[in-house]
Order: structure tokens, then C-alpha cells, then sequence
């Protein structure tokens, strides 16, 4: 029977065993949102997950949507994340990045010349950012035109190539949680006409964009997705028919070779199986769709994720704030060893405190 703790190949990279690090925004990116030697260290203490995936970085200065944030398009900002790919490999970890476009959840302040955000509709979403003035309301934002989109494929292109040249093992494309490429998925926002607007193909006629691209540059076996096919996180309300539409997504990323495919189930930091999703949503219709890894996440424990593994319903399991407060996460969870508590109040933003002085096992047995 396989174990979480087995190890994997998932496309071009072997993992020491399937647990995995999700992407957790911490906002402590420095000057010029590179990543800060610090969060070298950060990254370095959680090594022994099978594989990390980095915090959320934007693919360029218009993406960004939150305070101190990195991004992963100027030559600072590589040679930052040098420092942590470098620090994770010495300390025998594989990492990916998770490559990002916030769309319409930014605000005017954090984008290049007060623009405005672009997204697939210029209609305001109802949701907060964090900026230099606290949590405030994104603002409006301005539908991409159809001859702008070439452009942002290629920015989402030259980010991959730039993650490979900064040492990544490879890159997660975001396409969850109400940011832009699920923007332009979703008939719940997506209000266009023309090729990127009204049918399911023309809605993920961008996705799929992207990530030819994205193999194209990097190849299929160092790329993965995430998708969040019913979350409502940023005024992203469910699409009409979200079981036709993933279908349709899965099935066409499917001859792409993918190294793996990250569902995050149910509501994103709520309920995997949410009451008010009917009909209930089947995850194993998209993975039977998929060939390549499939990994989950939200809220998920050590018997779930040793029930998915062992059941085959998951070939990854995804663990969030555990790894936060547990840099030893594998080990205690292949020790069913407690967890140390998560201080909420240093998730976002500070120094060291709240980020790389939790303690591990042996210090907690050692005190």
C-alpha cells in the first residue's frame, strides 16, 4: 500500500515523499519585492517536505496585489530567490515557484504609476488588499483588451524561464482563489465577448494559453497548476456549471505532460465539501482526467492524508499553516508527534518572529 512517506517521481523531479509544502503568502519580501536573505532560512527549515512550493511571486510589476510580495522579474528579484533555491537544494529539498497575476485584487497604490489593475472585466470585486495604508478595497479595475493578452502569455513565459534560471526545480501556475487566470475562467466574473469570453473554450482559452507557453519554455515535466474549481475567496463567485468547466480544463491540460495538478477541495481555508456546492462536486472525474500527479489540499490532517494516499484518491497532499508553525512537519507527522501552535498574529509581515524561530521536535523533547 503506498504511504505519504513513499517517495515519487512527479514529470522531471523526484521527491523524497509526497508531502507537500503549499504556497503561503508571508509578506516580507524586501526592496524591490526580492525575497530576503531570511526567507532563505525560512525555506532551508522546511526542507525535508517531499516538495515546497514557494509563496505566490508575481510575473511582473503590474501582477502584484499585495504589500511586500517578491516577484520574479528583475535580476534582483532572481538572485533573491538564488539564495533560497540554493539553501533548500544544500539541505537536500526540491522547490517550485508558484507563479502569479493577482488581476483585479490589487490596488492603484502598489502598481506601477497608480495604474489601474487589469482583469477580464471592469467590474470592482468586492474584496480587500493589504497595502502600506493597512487592509483597503482593490480597486476598479480595466479589462484587458484581446491584443494585450499575447503580452501577458509572454510574461507569464519569461517568468518560467527566469524561475529555471534562479534554480527552481521547476514552476505551480496560480489559476485558483479569484486571481486572474480564474478571472477569466469563471462566467461569474468573465463578461467578455470575442475569443477569451462567453463559452467554456473561449473562458479557458487564456489558461491553456499560459501553460502551452509555459511548457513550451520549461517543459511539461517541471510545470504544474493550481485550481480552485469551487472557492469563492475574492468576490469569485462559483461558475454556472464549474463541473463542465474543470472537466474541460483537466481534459486539455492533459497532453501538456504536467508534472502534477493542485486542487485545493472545497472552500479555500473552509470547508472541503462546502453544504451549498450542490450538486456536490466529483474531484475524481478531474483526476481521472489527469495522467500526471494529483495533489490536494485545504485543511487537511495526517489521516486524511494518509487515507488519500493509501486509497489512491491523492498522489501529493498539501499541507499549509502546519508547515508554517512545524518546520519539522514531516516528521511529525510520520511520528503522529504534536504540532506546535501557529502564531496568527505574524503570518503577515515583521522579521524572524513567527517565521523561522519555531522550534523542532528534538528542541520541544530536548526543553
Amino acid at each position: 500500500m503506498t504511504s505519504l512517506f513513499d517517495p515519487i517521481q512527479i514529470g522531471d523531479i523526484q521527491l523524497a515523499n509526497r508531502i507537500v509544502m503549499a504556497p503561503l503568502t508571508r509578506n516580507r519580501a524586501s526592496a524591490g519585492q526580492v525575497a530576503a536573505p531570511l526567507t532563505a532560512e525560512y525555506y532551508r527549515q522546511r526542507a525535508t517536505a517531499g516538495l515546497i512550493v514557494s509563496e505566490a511571486s508575481q510575473i511582473s510589476p503590474l501582477a502584484q496585489g499585495y504589500l511586500d510580495t517578491p516577484g520574479i522579474h528583475t535580476p534582483a528579484q532572481l538572485a533573491g530567490w538564488r539564495q533560497v533555491t540554493d539553501a533548500v537544494h544544500a539541505a537536500g529539498g526540491k522547490i517550485v515557484i508558484q507563479l502569479w497575476h493577482v488581476g483585479r485584487i490589487s490596488h492603484v497604490s502598489l502598481l506601477p504609476g497608480g495604474a489601474a489593475p487589469v482583469s477580464s472585466t471592469n467590474r470592482q470585486a468586492k474584496a480587500k488588499t493589504f497595502t502600506a495604508n493597512g487592509f483597503v478595497d482593490v480597486s476598479p479595475p480595466r479589462a484587458l483588451r484581446d491584443d494585450e493578452l499575447p503580452g501577458l502569455i509572454a510574461d507569464y513565459r519569461q517568468a518560467a524561464r527566469n524561475a529555471i534560471d534562479a534554480g527552481f526545480d521547476g514552476v505551480e501556475v496560480h489559476a485558483a482563489n479569484g486571481y486572474l487566470l480564474e478571472q477569466f475562467l469563471r462566467d461569474s466574473i468573465n463578461d467578455r465577448s470575442g475569443p477569451y469570453g462567453g463559452s467554456i473554450a473561449n473562458r479557458s482559452r487564456l489558461l491553456l494559453e499560459v501553460m502551452q507557453a509555459v511548457t513550451a519554455e520549461i517543459g511539461g515535466g517541471r510545470t504544474g497548476i493550481r485550481l480552485s474549481p469551487l472557492t469563492t475567496v475574492n468576490d469569485a463567485a462559483r461558475d454556472s456549471d464549474p463541473q463542465a468547466l474543470f472537466n474541460h480544463v483537466v481534459e486539455q491540460l492533459a497532453p501538456l505532460g504536467l508534472a502534477f495538478i493542485h486542487v485545493i477541495e472545497g472552500e479555500t481555508g473552509g470547508a472541503r465539501f462546502p453544504a451549498d456546492a450542490q450538486p456536490a462536486f466529483d474531484y475524481a472525474a478531474l483526476q481521472r482526467r489527469f495522467p500526471g500527479a494529483w495533489m490536494i489540499n485545504n485543511g487537511i490532517d495526517r489521516s486524511a492524508g494518509l487515507a488519500a494516499v493509501a486509497n489512491g484518491e491523492a498522489d501529493l497532499v498539501a499541507f499549509g499553516r502546519p508547515f508554517i508553525s512545524n518546520p519539522d512537519l514531516v516528521r511529525r507527522l510520520r511520528d503522529d508527534a504534536p504540532l506546535n501552535e501557529l502564531r496568527a498574529d505574524k503570518l503577515y509581515g515583521g522579521g524572524a518572529e513567527g517565521y523561522t524561530d519555531y522550534p523542532v521536535l528534538a528542541d520541544v523533547v530536548a526543553a
